[in-house]
């Protein structure tokens, strides 16, 4: 929880009081790798922060999965659509490692908004956190090349990258494995 407490104090300055009531709506579950933490369909109930690991934002298609996100350690992580809209989500969260959240849920959030000085702001800084990287995530589609996209994705998370499929990579960069390998290649 010293991770989540952390990432807040760099954004605001939250009081003991506020702390206390938001760290008290706080919900910390594991997921083994490879565990689906949101299907397609369900709605998602929860906004979370990553203390460790790696989830990938997935469409699975019967002969090609499209990964179109990853979230790593010390980020949000939600199907923050569906977490708004309170409709079923259109995609799948999946751990690729063994992942450690801290959640919170719709109403609990809610009452964070309603009961605390700093709610709004908390969750204000946490939407544009999860923009932002939308918006970077969607400008690099229509601008960047393939190579372009897995040494941006090195530079973000070198070490994490090992721990990520080929094929996710692959898709994630939106070519398939073979033509990663040869950017791999290049780059050595």
């Amino acid at each position: 929880m010293l991770n989540i407490k952390n990432f807040f104090s760099e954004l605001v300055d939250i009081s003991d009081e506020d702390w206390a009531i938001f760290s008290s709506k706080l919900i910390r579950r594991c997921f083994p790798k490879k565990s689906v933490i949101l299907r397609i369909g369900e709605r998602e109930n929860f906004l979370s922060f990553m203390e460790n690991g790696i989830i990938r934002y997935n469409i699975p298609k019967l002969d090609y999965d499209f990964t179109f996100g990853f979230a790593f350690s010390n980020s949000f992580v939600s199907g923050y659509d569906s977490f708004l809209t309170q409709q079923p989500s259109n995609y799948n969260l999946e751990a690729i490692t063994d992942c450690t959240l801290w959640q919170i849920s719709y109403d609990d959030l809610d009452y964070i908004y309603e009961n605390t000085i700093i709610g709004d702001r908390i969750g204000r800084k946490i939407a544009e956190s999860l923009y932002v990287k939308k918006m970077k995530r969607e400008q690099s589609l229509l601008e960047d090349s393939a190579q372009k996209k897995y040494e941006d994705l090195l530079k973000e998370q070198p070490e994490l990258i090992l721990n990520i499929p080929l094929k996710y990579i692959a898709s994630y960069i939106g070519i398939r494995p073979q033509s990663l390998s040869r950017i791999r290649k290049q780059i050595k």
